[in-house]
């Protein structure tokens, strides 16, 4: 059976994961949204529409690049899906723009959303702009102090940025209040979720409008190598960049796919955002997952230096892939991420986000040890929004050179 028909089933599950655990009156606009989705994403006027936007305004398909420098210092074969290139400069439009077209043809005037690193507020509120409505992004205080170039990018596309100021002030808060503003007015409006999460069917709709990344990156490995990678690996917060290329390779049982967790300043709770690797079966907005729990079973503080990735939980298929064993998921910390930062731009000069800089830094160890292989990253995001953050607290990174 085609693994993405089977995936999730009806009830939005994948395995013991996903579903819908959301308040009638919402389950009632979810409903009409998944109807939506199933007819009218698969009409021919709405994949041509969406083909176009990919290639005339978003500059898809998205090269793949072999990292000549780093694969001779390390012995294995390193590549990068370059989904730094796609336009706002992360993998965030290619489910935005699906969403902010389906909401299109639902007649919806406003969307709404979450952001952590402000990646996916600035790729919908450049959706909202194409399509002519009305954004609305919650993103939390202390992001809103670390992403401030993307903050402003946000405002310049006409977004209204909406502070969080409770909690932790980072990306489930950030969740929490979005989720608030469009239980408000959930006719007129339509919720954007930033990743492989929540309710279904948003898990499902993110994965599909993410799964071009995949499409586009096995035809292009086996065009320049005449082969398939022998590994594919991507960082996973809520996980959207990871399934949508992990899509393309799941039916491929040789290749090996490696989701990268962060694991921050330390294991203990609030140090870290690693669920599927140390979290428990829990609910949180809306879906079951692997979520970090505190001794109540409430979701745990959590942190990561890089802001899209400090989130408890993580995408239902995620879990799924990690029970079924066919991803395995891997940790990197921050020490490890700015390592791979600081040595992605100075040998490729290719800056990279701290989110990807996560997958990178996996990728410089699976390389050193596979001598003879070939693995291949998604670089999710570019690291213009990171710079000054790094600068500031780390500064540049000679000391990794000497």
């Amino acid at each position: 059976m085609d693994y993405f028909k089977q995936f999730p089933n009806k009830e939005g599950y994948f395995g013991d994961f996903g579903g819908s655990f959301i308040p009638p009156v919402l389950q009632s606009e979810m409903d009409k949204i998944t109807e939506a989705y199933y007819s009218i994403s698969k009409s021919h006027e709405f994949i041509s529409e969406l083909r176009s936007i990919r290639k005339h305004y978003q500059g898809r398909p998205t090269p793949i690049y072999f990292c000549k420098r780093l694969s001779e210092m390390y012995g294995g074969r390193i590549y990068l899906k370059r989904e730094d290139l796609n336009h706002t400069g992360a993998h965030k439009l290619n489910h935005c723009m699906g969403e902010g077209l389906l909401a299109k043809y639902l007649g919806k005037k406003k969307l709404i959303a979450e952001t952590g690193a402000g990646q996916h507020g600035v790729a919908l509120a450049t959706a909202a702009a194409y399509f002519g409505m009305e954004c609305e992004i919650h993103m939390g205080e202390v992001d809103i102090v670390k992403e401030h170039p993307n903050v402003v990018r946000m405002k310049l596309l006409g977004a209204t940025v909406v502070p969080v100021s409770h909690g932790l002030k980072t990306l489930k808060e950030a969740v929490d209040s979005a989720f608030e503003a469009y239980l408000k007015d959930p006719v007129n409006s339509i919720y954007c979720i930033g990743s492989v999460v929540g309710p279904h069917p948003f898990p499902m709709m993110v994965r599909d409008f993410q799964h071009v990344v995949g499409i586009e990156a096995r035809e292009q490995f086996i065009e320049m190598t005449g082969e398939l990678p022998d590994a594919v690996a991507a960082c996973v917060g809520g996980g959207s960049n990871a399934m949508g290329i992990f899509s393309g390779f799941i039916n491929d049982q040789d290749v090996e796919l490696y989701g990268v967790e962060p694991t921050g300043r330390s294991l203990k709770m609030g140090d870290h955002a690693a669920s599927l690797s140390y979290g428990k079966p829990g609910v949180i907005h809306g879906f079951k997952t692997y979520l970090l729990q505190d001794e109540k079973g409430e979701p745990a503080p959590v942190y990561s230096i890089a802001s899209g990735l400090d989130y408890p939980g993580s995408g239902p298929e995620h879990c799924m892939l990690k029970d079924t064993k066919r991803v395995n998921y891997e940790t990197a910390n921050d020490k490890d991420c700015l390592e791979a930062f600081y040595k992605l731009s100075r040998y490729e000069g290719i800056i990279p986000a701290l989110e990807s800089s996560h997958a990178v830094a996996y990728a410089l160890k699976h390389a050193e040890k596979n001598k003879r292989k070939s693995i291949l990253v998604n670089l999710s995001g570019r690291g213009d929004k990171d710079v000054d953050f790094v600068v500031d607290n780390y500064g540049i990174g000679d000391e990794y050179f000497k």
